[in-house]
């Protein structure tokens, strides 16, 4: 098994509120699964806003480890290094560009 690694998490401003205010938070785990169970231990109420009842990631998140989203790799069993930055970016609803 992996180890555990630090790494940045991105905060949108919607989330925010359960952070304090902070835009930036580092937490500690070895998969995306791993640093999302550290920053609800952290900010108790995020993890609701980003996983669903079973654990997955809901439909309107995406979650980019340095800029790929998880889809693309392991979803949340996607593996950490240490430093790399986990940015939770809520699904945005669009019209035309008219």
């Amino acid at each position: 098994m992996a180890s555990e690694s630090t790494v940045q998490v991105l905060i949108p401003t919607p989330l925010r509120r359960f952070t304090d205010g902070e835009s930036r938070v580092e937490v500690s785990g070895a998969t995306v699964g791993d640093a999302l169970d550290a920053l609800e231990a952290r900010f108790p109420g995020i993890d609701e806003r980003v996983r669903d009842d079973s654990g997955q990631i809901r439909r309107f998140v995406n979650l980019f480890v340095n800029g790929q989203n998880v889809r693309d790799r392991d979803g949340i069993a996607t593996p950490l290094s240490p430093g790399d930055e986990l940015g939770i970016i809520p699904a945005m609803a669009g019209g035309s560009a008219a």
